[in-house]
């Protein structure tokens, strides 16, 4: 009888949150087709200071471990030789060194300072941008924003062709951190392999001046360490890429079932030149971008405002957080699929954000300029006047707060991972539906580069989002689902983590991955032989350091468990073998270990 009140309970719990999750999206997209409504409260500044300290936050305001970044102080140069003079004085002090730019984006703790260090902000450096038409290149200072670069290149009737699906970056920050689009055609879908020259302030010797700019191109054997630097060789100061004449680009999305996505992603990228695939697992459903270059007078000006970077009402995005934190609560895995399905369903219905004419989606293909169709952020942006929304991860109304695993796979090597993930999504497809609820698997394609951190050969890069508690200890819905997935890609087929995105986990063994990563420790030597530019939270990511395994510190990927105490036993959860990939080590849900 209690089991038939409960089965009763959870019905009519379902029902209602089908009720919810449509209106929620009804209001979205309402709220979505009014031109005045969509502007947003700016997202707060990194770096907030006291009397006697500074703060680093990233953009989502909370980093892997949940500890703050505290620094000594924070300077905002507006020029290059600003910035020359605060690494020469910082240089004089023997203080460590860190850039941050006005958004900060990064997940893992590249950017975060020892605590008797000087942060130098990009952030009022970012009006530079001087365009070679004839060359077909552009030199931006490098805390530009993307958009801001974007915008100007489109204006000379050019094209930048490779740029993040997210534009709330900095062209010094997307730069140094492997920032990618989608591309296996010319020079690929990574932004660091449109690079002509880099330019750089380094510590320097007394004689000149403690400090240098230094000018980087294909003809310097540090070229290929500065393209992707990681902020750990110095600050970017100016960035030369190329452009291309100016187009536009045609999309439709396909939607198929997943049943041999596996064997099609090669001729799909090989056929158009933007292409990428959106997998939501628990759904069977694999969405084709069939993405291509097309003429400028082409007819269209279609839009992409992807619906994940749109602005929301403050309300909406709280309302969303909570509902998941109480299907959580409840381990309502049919609640995250009833979720899942009406989010799916949504994004279908809206071309997940594409607009044939600037208002609304009509229909395919939705054609439009380079400019506006190759990224998308507008959450981003707003008049002094308006407060009530946001992104939709904005921590101070309490939004969404996730975890973003993001791995680039050899495409030789993607097949098998895809085929392994569908092993484990075919013991319980319902345990993936808490993927589908944010943006199933997103999977581009990058092109080998030359970069040191870059990909060595012509890649596939996966990335996924999933939720993540309020509290660190507070256990997860199949959280050891997506830590085999992770352990899976990163582990067993040896995938390169972006160094912008990931759990800890993702950097152990890291450098062991980059064939030339001992050229680029030899080129931080050279330009920074005193690791100014280095702190304890960098040199823990890049050289892919395990710190000491504490209790719990495997429930939010600070270590693989390897006993039970790294997960949280007296919630029921153990460190136990892997499903499918039996060397992995999750923290599984074993109810019968708390009676």
């Amino acid at each position: 009888m209690k089991l038939l009140k409960r089965a009763s309970s959870m019905a009519s719990l379902d029902h209602r949150l089908i009720k919810y999750c449509s209106l929620l999206l009804l209001m979205i997209w309402i709220f979505s087709t009014i031109p005045q409504c969509t502007h947003s409260m700016p997202p707060a500044p990194p770096v907030t200071c006291n009397a006697t300290s500074c703060v680093l936050h990233n953009g989502y305001g909370t980093w892997g471990d949940r500890k703050d970044c505290w620094a000594s102080s924070v300077v905002y140069p507006t020029t290059e030789e600003e910035i020359r003079a605060a690494v020469a004085k910082a240089n004089q002090k023997k203080l460590k060194v860190k850039s941050v730019s006005a958004f900060s984006h990064t997940i893992p703790k590249l950017a975060c300072p020892d605590e008797n260090s000087l942060i130098i902000s990009t952030a009022e450096y970012n009006s530079g941008i001087e365009i070679d038409a004839k060359g077909l290149t552009v030199t931006v200072d490098s805390g530009v924003s993307l958009r801001g670069l974007i915008d100007k290149v489109e204006e000379a009737g050019l094209s930048l062709v490779a740029a993040p699906y997210w534009e709330g970056v900095s062209v010094g920050g997307l730069i140094s951190t492997g920032s990618v689009g989608s591309s296996w055609w010319g020079r690929g879908g990574a932004v660091h392999d449109h690079v002509v020259s880099v330019s750089l302030v380094v510590p320097a010797v007394a004689s000149e001046g403690f400090a240098k700019v230094i000018s980087l191109d294909a003809k310097n054997p540090l070229f290929n360490a500065a393209k992707v630097s990681l902020g750990v060789l110095g600050v970017i100061s100016k960035v030369t890429l190329a452009l291309d004449m100016g187009f536009k680009r045609s999309i439709s999305n396909v939607f198929n079932n997943d049943s041999h996505f596996e064997d099609e992603f090669v001729d799909l990228a090989k056929k158009h030149e933007f292409a990428d695939i959106i997998w939501y697992p628990s759904r069977h459903t694999a969405v084709y971008r069939n993405d291509d270059r097309v003429p400028l007078n082409s007819s269209g000006d279609g839009i992409n405002d992807f619906v994940g970077f749109q602005s929301n009402l403050a309300l909406i995005s709280s309302s969303v957080r909570s509902t998941e934190k109480a299907l959580e609560k409840a381990v309502n895995v049919n609640g995250k699929c009833t979720m899942a399905a009406s989010v799916v369903a949504y994004k279908k219905l809206i071309a997940n954000g594409l607009k044939n004419n600037n208002l609304i989606f009509t229909g395919y293909p939705v054609v439009g300029r380079q400019g506006q169709m190759q990224t998308s952020g507008t959450c981003l942006y707003t008049p002094p006047s308006s407060t009530l929304s946001t992104c939709a991860w904005d921590s101070r109304v309490k939004g969404l707060l996730f975890y973003e695993t993001t791995a680039i796979f050899p495409a030789s090597k993607f097949k098998d991972f895809i085929l392994d993930v569908k092993k484990l999504r075919d013991l319980k497809p319902e345990n993936f539906c808490g993927v589908d609820v944010y943006n199933g698997f997103l999977i581009r394609f990058i092109k080998a580069s030359t970069a040191y951190l870059g990909q060595s050969e012509d890649s596939v890069v996966v990335d996924f989002n999933y939720y993540r508690a309020d509290e660190a200890s507070t256990p997860r819905m199949n959280q050891d689902v997506w830590e085999e997935v992770e352990q899976i890609a990163f582990f067993k087929y040896g995938a390169k983590p972006h160094w912008a995105k990931n759990r800890n986990v993702a950097f152990l063994g890291v450098q062991q991955k980059y064939p030339n990563f001992n050229k680029f420790i030899a080129a931080k030597k050279q330009l920074d032989p005193q690791n100014m530019f280095s702190s304890q939270w960098s040199d823990e990511i890049i050289f892919g350091n395990q710190p000491t395994k504490v209790d719990g510190c495997a429930m939010e990927g600070l270590c693989v468990c390897s006993e039970d105490r790294h997960c949280n036993p007296s919630k029921g959860y153990l460190c136990k073998p892997g499903l499918v990939y039996n060397d992995a080590r999750v923290c599984r849900n074993s109810p019968s270990s708390v009676a």
